[in-house]
């Protein structure tokens, strides 16, 4: 391949970095030339062998007019970086693959990685830690065959660390200037840069952001690179093999049974935010209360082992960096009374104004999909009069045979399952480009704000949308369809559905197992047999030319881009899942299993598209899973209530308790006449003209000198008594039992809740006792080393002076 060229900025006429063709190379100062070496594919360096390529940007010629202005942006852009200390390297669209991309690659020095490190308070080791691990347990034998070998656990050793400062060199432990930063903490260096680096000044405004140049097209992607192949070990022995080391260990399928490597996962990717991906999936099935405590005291344990205990701290000081997209939309300016500096401020009129047109909206959708829910019953009710009209006519012997099988009520509520499913999809779709066109309407001042904005109303959205038709059915269904001789209609015209005469939970169980199969089965669709047929596409070419350099970068661009919102997704889908398995579980016992089935295959399935189809994100770091915990606990509260009123109203429990102990008739068996008892009587001449069948259509036995009356299941008088189909007393005796069951439980399964949640620590013994220790000897070890400075120090000016040494000793 012939040579590229390291960018300095200076462009051609077509904003292009320095010509590949160019006989010159452009040197930055201070740094020593090196000649430039051939590459493998599997290279992550500069075309000299040493630097390390920190970050790609890829971009595309474009003759229109258009194209002139994203070359100037682009031209300003690498310019500013250069400025900032980053180091750039361009190679041509000639050498590409596919002959029409640039990539633009980016190295950070030193310099830089130090002085965004002390910025960005990103810890660094100064001693090896000497805290015994607490891995042997008595029953380590038995866990063993789960367990993965130690390299992949614990791919590095256990250090104390403090956030690094550059007056301090000598406290760190620096052997290599190479390795002290990992690779996920220099692209997030370099992310950092990127996405304040400013391209544009136009009408006094400023124009900053790797993500505003994408949008734009000036740039076409964005990321870092992974570190070799997944299917082998990269041939390069500068280059790690950590996404070799994953893929053999954590997405393979037959790895369903082993525990997942966490530690590696954070090294080469997030620090946190992938948190509760991995361990949520397999333990969401346990109860609401054990789960949310147990998962509590797991985060608490991967805070310290992934060093975020202080985070919080952190977290709070970039709350004071704002979103490049607010510095940029709002023009006036405030004094901060933190930082005593002015910024800019969204006006309280703008603010109340784009908070109503953002609730309006989400309230929009929301009244749209209860409409939908209620077109899906008008369509239960048509198709349940149409079926049984149909079979009504046609009552061969196969037809009675296949009726006996499925039931016009059952065929209903299958195909209506079925259309919720669909609807539920494609409202979902539509919404998600809604809330996040409202979310940026809504210009949130700071990263977490928009996170936290966002999450509400896709929550929010899909709660509604997932289980609104769950709750028609558990809560409204039956409950209001009147008696014989005055039924209730819809629109006047449909009568209102009933449940069987054992209840809707078996109508429940389908709605839950048709939308939760459905949507597991179209997530992973979407998750793993999309991207793969996208890759498979995208990189088509370079299969057909076997012989073309095809390099790292140019394999992770052909990859799919996971995004900002890429684990926010996973997030949603883990809690709308949580929701089914704890709101309507005592409906469908068997949810809880499904989903530990499910989750078993989808962690693999992450874990194979984060390795093999996804690009590599942007490392970032969290201390929690932030307002997914509150959700979290609103869904377990909300259960409680759910489920109480499901064993209530959906069930018989409560009626055959009810007349059990007050109405049985005393014999042996206590339970004997409970259907009778259920039943009231109507007299079927008592029907109005308009409810009588047709001509006809009545049964031999509808003649009311044969049969004068019809038993159905309610309580309410007889014909003939004072208070002629009003409810009885019974009724109101069970009604009142059902409350005093709903409040009873609710309050019993609160007490349990809150006594555990003060029983079970949120952070272990061990784990607290380990922070102490730890903190204690970073202080101590940071008090000897000040004290070794000043002794240093006093020594260089004057080493026989006695104040200097009374100082000291006073000191020490």
């Amino acid at each position: 391949m012939s040579k590229t060229n390291e960018s300095s900025g200076v462009e051609d006429s077509n904003g292009h970095g320095c010509l590949p063709n160019s006989t010159t190379d452009s040197h930055l100062p201070g740094i020593p030339e090196l000649e430039k070496q051939p590459q493998s594919k599997d290279s992550i360096f500069f075309r000299d062998g040493v630097r390390r390529i920190d970050f790609v940007l890829s971009y595309v010629d474009d003759p229109t007019k258009d194209g002139e202005k994203k070359a100037e942006r682009r031209q300003e852009f690498e310019m500013n970086l250069q400025a900032a200390g980053l180091q750039l390297e361009t190679e041509d669209k000639n050498e590409s693959e596919d002959g029409k991309t640039y990539f633009l690659k980016i190295h950070s020095s030193w310099d830089v990685l130090t002085a965004y490190a002390e910025i960005l308070k990103i810890k660094v080791p100064f001693k090896e830690s000497d805290i015994p691990s607490n891995d042997e347990t008595p029953l380590n034998w038995l866990f063993k065959p789960f367990k993965l070998p130690h390299e992949v656990m614990c791919p590095e050793p256990d250090y104390f660390t403090s956030p690094f400062e550059n007056k301090k060199p000598g406290f760190f432990l620096i052997e290599d200037k190479d390795t002290i930063f990992p690779p996920s903490t220099r692209n997030r260096i370099v992310y950092y840069i990127l996405s304040r680096c400013p391209y544009a000044t136009e009408d006094g405004k400023k124009k900053l952001g790797i993500n505003r140049l994408l949008s734009n097209g000036s740039y076409t992607a964005a990321f870092p690179l992974h570190d070799c192949q997944y299917w082998m070990k990269a041939k390069d022995q500068q280059c790690e093999n950590d996404r070799f080391t994953l893929y053999r260990s954590w997405a393979r399928f037959m790895c369903f049974y082993k525990e997942q490597p966490l530690n590696l996962i954070s090294i080469m990717w997030c620090v946190l935010p992938a948190n509760g991906a991995p361990n949520l999936r397999l333990r969401r099935p346990s109860s609401v209360t054990l789960f949310l405590e147990f998962w509590k005291r797991r985060q608490a344990r991967l805070e310290y082992e992934w060093d975020l205990v202080d985070f919080e701290e952190e977290e709070e000081e970039q709350q004071l960096q704002l979103r490049p997209e607010y510095e940029t939309k709002c023009t006036r300016r405030k004094m901060n009374p933190v930082t005593q500096k002015m910024e800019p401020f969204l006006p309280l009129r703008s603010k109340c104004a784009r908070f109503c047109l953002s609730g309006a909206t989400v309230m929009f959708w929301i009244a749209l999909i209860i409409a939908c829910v209620i077109g899906v019953i008008a369509y239960r009710l048509a198709v349940y009069a149409a079926l049984a009209s149909i079979m009504k006519e046609n009552q061969t012997q196969n037809l009675q045979l296949v009726g006996s099988l499925i039931t016009p009520q059952l065929a209903t509520s299958v195909t209506a399952s079925c259309l919720n499913f669909v609807l539920i999809m494609i409202l979902n779709t539509l919404y998600e480009r809604v809330a996040i066109w409202i979310t940026d309407l809504e210009i949130p001042r700071t990263h977490q704000e928009y996170e936290n904005r966002l999450t509400m109303k896709m929550f929010l959205f899909q709660f509604v949308n997932y289980y609104s038709s769950c709750f028609y059915v558990a809560f409204f269904k039956g409950k209001f369809v009147g008696y014989p001789g005055n039924y209730t209609y819809m629109f006047g015209v449909l009568r209102n559905e009933e449940c069987d005469p054992g209840g809707c939970l078996i109508e429940l169980s389908t709605q839950l197992l048709i939308v939760m199969a459905g949507k597991q089965i179209w997530g992973n669709i979407q998750e793993a047999l999309v991207p793969w047929l996208k890759n498979w596409w995208r990189s088509r070419k370079a299969r057909n030319h076997p012989e073309s350099l095809y390099t790292r970068w140019e394999q992770d661009h052909d990859l799919q881009c996971l995004g900002q919102l890429g684990l926010f997704y996973e997030y949603l889908e883990m809690v709308i899942q949580f929701g089914f398995i704890t709101l309507f579980v005592a409906s469908f016992p068997l949810a809880p299993l499904l989903a530990l089935c499910n989750n078993i295959l989808e962690v693999r399935v992450d874990a194979w598209k984060f390795t093999t189809q996804f690009r590599r994100p942007v490392a970032s770091k969290a201390q929690s899973i932030g307002v997914w915990q509150e959700i979290l606990n609103g869904v377990a509260v909300l259960s409680v209530v759910t489920n109480a009123f499901i064993v209530a109203f959906t069930s018989d429990m409560i009626p055959r308790l009810v007349y059990y102990y007050a109405y049985h008739p005393g014999t042996e068996n206590s339970m004997e006449g409970y259907i009778n008892n259920s039943l009231s009587v109507f007299n079927i001449s008592h029907f109005k003209p308009h409810n009588m069948p047709e001509d006809g259509e009545s049964p031999s036995w509808f003649n009311s000198s044969i049969i004068t009356s019809c038993r159905y299941n309610d309580y309410r008088y007889p014909p003939g008594h004072e208070k002629e189909y009003q409810h009885t007393m019974q009724f109101w005796h069970v009604l009142a039992a059902k409350m005093a069951f709903i409040i009873i439980m609710e309050h019993v399964v609160f007490m349990v809740k809150f006594l555990m949640a003060w029983m079970i620590p949120d952070v272990p013994k061990d784990v607290k006792a380990r922070v102490k220790r730890e903190k204690y000897l970073t202080q101590e070890y940071l008090r000897n080393y000040e004290i070794k400075m000043l002794k240093k120090q006093l020594g260089e000016n004057s080493s026989s002076s006695t104040d200097h040494h009374e100082v000291l000793s006073e000191v020490m």
